[in-house]
């Protein structure tokens, strides 16, 4: 296909060059199918025959803003020193990976930063590592793990350039929160992991930086008159779960954790914020925020929330999850109708806990008396 240069990387992989952004897709199979001409790679072939209705996508996000805050802070001579969120949630995805007891051969680390993942996994659970990053400039100060096969690939998570059915694991820590298609990029991601493949990964949830969200609305809206948003909209625990079931993944498992750090005032928060390369990208986002409000938004930050040391606390609500692609080989729940005991009897739970365990303990004695008798019988009936 002309514009497109494809990678083998392993035996089943292929990973589009996404490097090449203006191309041109034909697609002439038959005369029903229709010619459709992408400028873009947010451009897709498709099929005039089938007529599948897309769903509308809510451009809440700035993409090329968000790409552009996260190249600025590859400028940044101490860049590491923003990185602690990253570099505490990607040792604790490695640990979590290194509890599942598999070995997944092609691993893909969806929005790797700096590689705060890859730096942290084991040898002995991925084989090979596939770093991806719409953000080049951060991608090229990505660490590599030297234990373990790693390539680099620059990609956007909304449009995903890798083969159906060809990854065994795709890991994501921190990165989809600023994702428009959150539903498009989970369905892609389940159609690219083999079968019984896994998702692992965290989004910062609802609960994040509520301190400085109230502080900055309440001080806007005492200078202003009104407010604006300030901070990014958050995805809530029950919304990741419900998108993870409609993609079609099994087995779904979430758990939130909340990080607490001490600042010195709301400005070192901001900066920080800056620096980590998390800045509002939001469409409706305003350009700038007068001085006042600013200082007034410090001190309803400090008299709302200040710690007795004189610090100001801020949260980040930490999302962690993990699905799996549909197989055989997955537990199922049991068949409708096969309880044996009624969601009425709840109050009675103790007795009938005593009572099945009862009644296996006699099953138990029953099948080793029976067991004792047919070896006793054997005996007899052996020739003298």
């Amino acid at each position: 296909m002309q514009g497109i240069r494809v990678f083998p990387l392993e035996k089943g992989l292929l990973i589009s060059n996404v490097m090449q952004r203006k191309c041109i897709f034909t697609a002439l199979k038959s005369a029903k199918h229709a010619q459709v001409v992408a400028k873009s790679a947010r451009a897709f072939s498709v099929c005039a025959q089938c007529k599948q209705k897309q769903q509308p996508v809510q451009n809440i996000f700035d993409r090329k803003a968000k790409k552009m805050q996260r190249n600025r802070t590859a400028l940044m001579e101490d860049y590491e020193v923003y990185q602690y969120i990253r570099d505490k949630v990607g040792y604790s995805l490695a640990d979590r990976i290194r509890d599942i007891k598999r070995k997944f051969n092609v691993v893909v680390d969806l929005g790797c930063g700096r590689g705060h993942i890859g730096s942290s996994m084991d040898p002995d659970t991925v084989g090979t590592l596939i770093q991806c990053e719409m953000a080049e400039m951060v991608l090229a100060q990505a660490c590599k793990n030297e234990d373990i096969k790693t390539f680099s690939v620059v990609a956007d998570e909304e449009y995903l350039p890798f083969k159906e059915n060809s990854l065994d694991l795709v890991v994501s820590g921190l990165s989809l929160h600023w994702v428009n298609d959150l539903p498009g990029t989970f369905k892609q991601i389940q159609r690219s992991l083999k079968p019984d493949g896994a998702f692992l990964g965290t989004v910062f949830g609802g609960e994040t930086l509520y301190e400085l969200r109230c502080s900055l609305q309440l001080a806007e809206i005492e200078r202003e008159g009104g407010f604006g948003p300030h901070i990014s909209p958050f995805v809530e625990p029950i919304d990741i779960g419900a998108l993870l079931d409609r993609a079609g993944f099994n087995l779904v498992t979430m758990d939130t954790e909340e990080i607490n750090i001490a600042y010195p005032s709301m400005f070192e928060v901001m900066e920080d914020l800056k620096g980590m390369g998390e800045n509002n990208c939001a469409w409706n986002r305003k350009s700038h925020i007068q001085r006042d409000t600013l200082i007034a938004a410090d001190a309803i930050y400090r008299e709302m929330y200040g710690l007795e040391d004189g610090n100001l606390p801020a949260t980040f609500q930490i999302i962690h999850f993990i699905g799996w692609k549909p197989h055989p080989s997955q537990k199922k729940p049991a068949k409708r109708g096969s309880a044996t005991v009624s969601i009425k009897d709840i109050d009675k739970l103790d007795q009938i806990i005593k009572e099945h365990e009862l009644q296996t303990k006699q099953d138990t004695e029953k099948k080793k008396s029976e067991k004792t008798e047919k070896s006793k019988d054997d005996k007899n009936n052996e020739p003298s």
